[in-house]
């Protein structure tokens, strides 16, 4: 109590001093406050992007090791195309031994199948080849003279001749045309692709095919589908035209789709290697409950079946795609995920976090430095009263408590102004520092809604039939990436008990760290020499 009263006592007497220090402590307290609340915020905002958005892995072509076989000697188109027949596909084994992982939390299947149409055509993937094959014929002929050929005379005529003999030669060329196709394609003209909700359909979400015309209907159950703008183009087919897929094994089984979307693909690559590796042009899009319906009208179609594996944290996406491989997965195949479309979601928000970070300990070094300054100059002011201090009894340890005590007092009421004015300037410093990731998402999220066409918000003309769980809707958590980051219109960064218990120990670290001159100071000082000095 006694060290208490004393340590009041010194500060009152030296105003001043103690007054500039507390101007220092508000100063680095109101700059902590701010950027711990801005530190706080940016993490929960990227952890429940991370508990949000599952990471999902899927496995698709290796486009740059199937263009480097393919590219790699002098082969001509016909035999890439052959050889690209020969890629054998992944097997519901495969994937299943693929899921069974301790990376995998789930996986599920996306459904197509190749499908015959009733009066349209398709886009062309396929080479024309034509061979020519030429023939040559020869003829003789004896033309002048009149008369009759002597007898072994050489070609000479008899009396009256002077005729000749001349060979022709006839060539002729025969053409010949060979169709080689694009056999990777399943049997049917036409490949159904069947998918279960708005988040399988990746292609849309990143902005692979964007919708040019109608939307995707949101019920995944109903007879609808979307095209490409190449196919609808060549049968002057619109939204709203009908489709009639023939089952190529059996005929008499038709089934009947409405086109609700025409869709466009988005990519820069333009050389005929590239369009046979994209099979977009004769792709018809529809739902899952198609496909299965048609897979269960004939025994005989056999779905191609690929893989989308929802794995446990982002933290285990490399070691499954080494899994996988080491598994046994062909090296035409790879393993991607949406990792880089979940952190590109938050990049901005971890930017501002980094940010404020850095400033706090920025903060926190030059206010340390400066409060072990500004107390060192007060110890050496001080010498006298602590060798008189000493000299009547009072211990080190006293000693240092009672400067400690005075440092405290000054920065406990510097810390809780300082959390005043962070706590009323953090939200506004915040939303300004994230109001240019906030557009930014904003417009990603206007730019996934148009790939799906239109408004897909609840009543917004993308959306068809009772079930609008479009990207802003109610049902966007099954979107994955950046699609409803339009419910971030602000950051609600205020300093709340957890920055007020952080600024706490920030206040203690400085403490401790300007008391420190004090302590080392006080323990090298001899209570007999200060007094001497002094006389």
């Amino acid at each position: 109590m006694y060290i208490f009263k004393n340590a009041w006592t010194s500060i009152k007497r030296n105003k001043g001093r103690n007054i500039l220090i507390a101007i220092i402590v508000v100063v680095i307290a109101s700059a902590c406050a701010i950027t711990l609340s801005i530190m706080n915020s940016a993490d929960r905002i990227v952890k429940a992007y991370e508990e949000k958005y599952q990471i999902k892995a899927t496995i698709g072509m290796n486009r740059d090791y199937l263009m480097q076989q393919m590219r790699s000697s002098d082969k001509s188109q016909e035999d890439r195309i052959n050889e690209f027949n020969d890629i054998e596909q992944v097997s519901v084994d495969e994937i299943e031994n693929y899921g069974d992982s301790d990376y995998v939390k789930d996986y599920y299947y996306t459904y197509s199948l190749g499908m015959n149409a009733n009066g349209i055509s398709e886009a062309a993937d396929q080479l024309v080849k034509e061979t020519t094959e030429t023939t040559t014929s020869t003829k003789t002929s004896t033309s002048g003279g009149g008369g009759m050929p002597e007898p072994g005379g050489g070609g000479g005529m008899g009396p009256g001749g002077g005729g000749t003999t001349s060979t022709e030669e006839t060539t002729t060329e025969t053409k010949r045309t060979e169709k080689i196709e694009n056999m990777k394609a399943q049997e049917g003209t036409f490949t159904v692709i069947g998918y279960d909700s708005y988040a399988s359909m990746t292609e849309f979400v990143e902005g692979q095919y964007t919708i040019s015309s109608g939307s995707v209907n949101s019920d995944f159950t109903a007879n609808t589908c979307v095209i490409s703008k190449e196919l609808a183009d060549l049968n002057s087919l619109t939204v709203g035209s009908t489709i009639t897929l023939v089952d190529p094994k059996d005929t008499t089984h038709t089934y009947a789709l409405e086109v609700t979307g025409i869709f466009t693909e988005n990519t820069e690559e333009s050389d005929d290697m590239a369009q046979m590796y994209s099979g977009s042009a004769n792709s018809i899009i529809t739902n899952i409950t198609v496909v299965q319906n048609i897979a269960a009208g004939n025994s005989n179609l056999k779905p191609t079946i690929t893989p989308t594996f929802i794995l446990k944290s982002s933290d285990v996406a490399e070691a499954f795609a080494n899994e996988v491989s080491s598994k046994g997965l062909s090296p035409y195949y790879t393993v991607t995920n949406n990792l880089n479309e979940v952190e590109s979601a938050t990049e901005g928000v971890t930017n501002v976090g980094t940010f404020a970070f850095t400033f706090l300990i920025i903060s926190l070094i030059i206010g340390g430095v400066v409060l072990f300054v500004i107390n060192m100059i007060n110890i050496r002011e001080r010498k006298y009263e602590i060798g008189v201090l000493r000299t009547i009894g009072m211990s080190k340890i006293k000693v240092v408590w009672q400067f400690v005590l005075e440092l405290l007092i000054v920065a406990l009421v510097g810390l809780l102004i300082g959390a005043g004015i962070g706590a009323s300037s953090s939200v506004g410093v915040a939303n300004k520092l994230l109001e240019t990731e906030i557009e930014s998402t904003q417009t990603q999220m206007q730019n996934i809604e148009s790939n799906f066409g239109g408004d897909m918000r609840p009543g917004g003309p993308g959306m068809q039939g009772d079930n609008q769980d479009g990207p802003g809707g109610p049902g966007n958590e099954k979107f994955s990436g950046t699609t409803s980051i339009n419910k971030v219109d602000d950051i609600n960064a205020v300093v709340d008990f957890t920055v007020l218990g952080q600024l706490l120990a920030l206040g203690l670290a400085l403490t401790i760290i300007g008391s420190l001159a004090a302590c080392v100071a006080i323990a090298r000082f001899s209570p007999l020499e200060i007094l001497r000095e002094r006389s």
